[in-house]
C-alpha cells in the first residue's frame, strides 16, 4: 500500500519537525507578566507580526512577478 518515497517523506518529515516547539513560551509568558507598563508584551507582539507577514509579502510580491511574466 505505502510505497518507499511516502514512507521516506513521513520519516524525513518526522525528523525535521521539532518535538520541544513550546520550549520557550513559559520564559517569554514570565518576562511579559512582570512587567507592569506593558511595552515589552507590546514590542513581542509587533516583532511577532512582522515576522509572520514578511514571508506572505515576499511570497505575494513573487506570484505578481509570475503573474505579469505570464500575461505578457
Amino acid at each position: 500500500m505505502y510505497t518507499k518515497r511516502t514512507i521516506v517523506i513521513l520519516v524525513a518529515v518526522l525528523i525535521v519537525v521539532p518535538f520541544d516547539a513550546d520550549a520557550q513560551c513559559a520564559m517569554c509568558r514570565a518576562v511579559l507578566e512582570s512587567e507592569s507598563s506593558g511595552k515589552a508584551a507590546e514590542g513581542i507582539n509587533n516583532g511577532i507580526v512582522y515576522l509572520m507577514a514578511i514571508p506572505y509579502v515576499l511570497v505575494a510580491g513573487l506570484f505578481y512577478f509570475i503573474y505579469k511574466k505570464m500575461r505578457a
